[in-house]
């Protein structure tokens, strides 16, 4: 059986020391603004997670956009090098076109390479749901699964992964042309918080509306609550667009609530928080459980 490299991108917010230790690769994005357009990365060397989101704040437009062809390219060249085969875990389809420009690519680049096997799987869910699948890929790989079985693996549990998001201030999803203007008008002013599932079909839904801030955060605990935790993973990952006083809010809520779990926190990278702002939260858990249709 031929190694095989798990491959990663900006949209799971996976950090480096993850990564690293899960010996897992990673492809970015892009973002652009006040005329600079730079890698999507979750490391932050380009510009601090701080000052990203307080450019925002400042009511700069960040505009994304998929991973392009090319860096797929790159490590299908580097791979290719080494004598490894790639599964790479993509963003939602229903988010995001880079698992398309993945497929294509590796359609190409295979052509030429007959002898590497280049696997793409869609995750159907975004940000720290995303990582978590990616690191379940990881675990499996370690057992000694081959490539085809963790892609197996990961189309059959992939539901499983479950998202609880809210958002600070609705502006930001209008600018991403999620919400209307008045929706985010009314919305802003009326305190009203949007309470965000991801469902089948990798698609971020609003499927109820709360008045505050704090309200909202307890909401997407007691959310999480309902469902089963998977009893093999019990960690829960917190993520927070610059906000963590809310992020330690909602860890010790979950601690308090769901006795026995662990839970993790880390920043949301500048892919998806260009599209939620800062302020936005989501919690992320493996269930035993589908998620919504």
């Amino acid at each position: 059986m031929r190694e095989y490299v798990i491959l990663t991108d900006s949209m799971s917010d996976t950090p480096k020391y993850i990564r690293e230790k899960y010996d897992i690769g990673y492809v970015k994005a892009r973002v652009s603004f006040d005329g600079k357009d730079i890698p999507a990365s979750t490391d932050w060397e380009h510009i601090s997670a701080k000052e990203f989101y307080d450019t925002m704040r400042r009511g700069t437009r960040i505009v994304t956009s998929q991973v392009p062809s090319e860096e797929f390219l790159r490590v299908y060249k580097e791979c290719a090098a080494a004598g490894k085969d790639v599964l790479y875990i993509a963003c939602s389809s229903g988010l995001s076109g880079s698992i398309n420009a993945a497929t294509a690519m590796a359609k190409e680049f295979v052509e030429q390479h007959p002898e590497m096997k280049i696997v793409c799987v869609d995750a159907l869910i975004s940000c720290k749901g995303q990582m978590m699948v990616t690191l379940k890929a990881a675990e499996l790989r370690a057992q000694g699964k081959s490539i085809d079985e963790v892609a197996a693996y990961i189309e059959a549990n992939r539901y499983k992964f479950h998202q609880f998001g809210t958002v600070e201030n609705l502006e930001y999803l209008r600018r991403a042309g999620r919400v209307t203007a008045t929706a985010a008008f009314f919305g802003n002013i009326f305190g009203v918080k949007p309470i965000i599932l991801s469902d089948e079909l990798g698609r971020n839904n609003a499927v109820k509306k709360v008045k505050g801030r704090k309200s909202s955060l307890i909401e997407i605990v007691n959310m999480m609550k309902q469902i089963p935790i998977d009893p093999e993973n019990k960690t829960i990952w917190v993520g927070h667009a610059d906000c963590i006083e809310d992020a330690e809010f909602i860890k010790d809520l979950l601690i308090k609530e769901m006795p026995g779990v662990s839970v993790e926190i880390d920043v949301i990278g500048p892919q998806i928080g260009a599209s939620c702002g800062p302020g936005m939260m989501g919690i992320y858990m493996l269930s035993t459980e589908s998620r919504i249709k």
